[in-house]
């Protein structure tokens, strides 16, 4: 992700323009402060100003972050592929714990597949700032949206964003804000259940299409879309919880109901590649508007973004039970699986009495018996193999390597064709280039057909090479107008 000109940046700040929140901060010379694009404050002198490509680079020149427009809720454009997919793969890992010190560089190299000195010659292209730097000014602002915006212990919040001792956490505030965590919180109410978070983005975001397509496939226990908000259970590392999103203006709310605060970082991380908050919907429309075919439906949803996974392994499941079926069976099936496979909670452990299942755990679903379960037997090998493959090698469906390793690895299962390993791509890998161009709604599509005849998956794939590198974008177009479609 590069830079604009200083001039460009400057007239971006002038007219505190939201299309660039998250993609540049502004430091200024006078006050020692670093701001978000958007900053409410005055605008300062051009000769004042110093310009940046993430809030680590401000921070690694010495500017701290401003209390007014909160650089800890902009959208995260760092993490969007358009930088550079290794400094993504690695920024996925980050923003899920990894990379505390300088010893964790050469184990995040190793994962995205290059040397050590290549990923931080990346990240100084990139971000202008070297992995461990980022990894600690995410902790620092995670920590700082914690502190104001909830009313946890600070002895909490020091946990959850991955402080190693109380004192540590408060000499790093005191030094970066010249105050205590305890000075930089508003006073709150007594504590509500669950932790509320806010997950910023860049405008437009289409809610209404994304919780459709979120609701079209949601299972019964598991999770739960009603009156324009989202909830599911959680679980890791043998804990259980609960998730509920609800939309805001210019971020969507999370509550969070989940007994280690350790796990807090994850979870944010996780639900930004649900719901997709990283996406520069402007820039993906703009190229995929260039397809007259295309046009209508971005301009038709012009916020519209791709669905994530909460789960690699529960995608990948889901991906396998969607086979040859519709939407609406695939439900089914996974909800019958949920209800053979988990035991069932109660709403003190959700905070909401529609949730009452987990989905299965490879190991719950490796020991599980499925020779009565109501699918073609060569499904139920695959499912099974899966669970054991991914029991035996935990790893297996971790984004390592490149994206293409990663397919690779999901194409040698049993039962792993093309169609199943891109859909799993893309809304797990969070691949914005995946395509599934065997999927029957795609070819189906009237934007992709020619005097009527629907293409075969290669002439798709022909057609699609245009829409490239957010062909993921253009199928989620395409699927969004064929729900429309079969609604009348």
């Amino acid at each position: 992700m590069e830079l604009p000109c200083d001039d460009v940046c400057f007239r971006a700040l002038s007219t505190r323009d939201c299309r660039f929140d998250g993609r540049l901060f502004v430091g200024v010379s006078t006050t020692g402060i670093y701001c978000r694009p958007i900053c409410p404050a005055r605008t300062p002198k051009r000769e004042n100003c110093r310009f940046f490509p993430s809030a680590a680079a401000a921070q690694a020149a010495g500017f701290r972050p401003c209390l007014r427009c909160r650089p800890e809720i902009s959208p995260d454009a760092a993490a969007w592929r358009g930088t550079s997919n290794t400094v993504s793969r690695a920024l996925a890992f980050i923003a899920e714990g990894g990379c505390d010190s300088d010893a964790g560089v050469g184990a995040l190299a190793e994962r995205v597949g290059v040397g050590e000195r290549q990923l931080r010659r990346l990240f100084d292209r990139h971000l202008g700032a070297p992995p461990v730097a980022v990894a600690q000014t995410r902790r620092i602002l995670f920590a700082k949206q914690l502190i104001q915006d909830t009313d946890l212990a600070m002895a909490e919040i020091a946990e959850a964003s991955g402080f190693g001792s109380v004192r540590r956490f408060n000499d790093v505030f005191r030094k970066l804000y010249g105050r205590t965590p305890r000075e930089l919180r508003v006073r709150r109410s007594a504590r509500h259940s669950g932790v509320t978070v806010k997950l910023g983005y860049r405008p437009p975001y289409d809610w209404d299409a994304m919780l459709e397509f979120l609701a079209a496939r949601a299972i019964v226990g598991v999770e739960a879309v009603e009156a324009g908000h989202y909830a599911r259970t959680i679980e890791i590392d043998g804990e259980a919880g609960s998730v509920a999103v609800s939309p805001g203006r210019g971020h969507l709310a999370a509550t969070i109901r989940f007994p280690n605060v350790r796990a807090f970082l994850g979870i944010v991380a996780r639900l930004r590649r649900l719901f997709d908050l990283d996406a520069d919907v402007q820039a993906i429309g703009a190229h995929l508007s260039i397809d007259t075919a295309l046009a209508p439906l971005v301009a038709k949803r012009p916020g519209l973004r791709a669905p994530g996974g909460w789960d690699g392994f529960e995608l990948a499941v889901r991906a396998i039970l969607g086979q040859q079926v519709s939407v609406a069976a695939a439900r089914k099936l996974a909800g019958h699986l949920v209800n053979r496979t988990t035991p069932s909670l109660s709403a003190a452990v959700t905070g909401d009495e529609r949730l009452t299942a987990l989905f299965p755990t490879p190991q719950r679903l490796a020991a599980a018996d499925l020779a009565t379960f109501g699918m073609p037997r060569a499904r139920r090998a695959s499912l099974l193999a899966l669970a054991h493959a991914v029991v035996d090698e935990p790893g297996l469906l971790e984004m390592a390597g490149s994206f293409e390793e990663t397919i690779l690895r999901l194409l040698a299962l049993p039962g792993f064709g093309p169609w199943t390993a891109q859909y799993w791509a893309l809304r797990f890998l969070r691949d914005s280039d995946a395509f599934p161009a065997a999927d029957v709604a795609l070819l189906r599509s009237p934007a992709v057909a020619r005097r009527g005849q629907r293409p075969t998956p290669k002439a798709l794939l022909a057609r699609a090479e245009a829409w490239r590198p957010w062909r993921a974008y253009a199928a989620q177009h395409l699927w969004t107008h064929d729900m429309e479609r079969a609604r009348g």
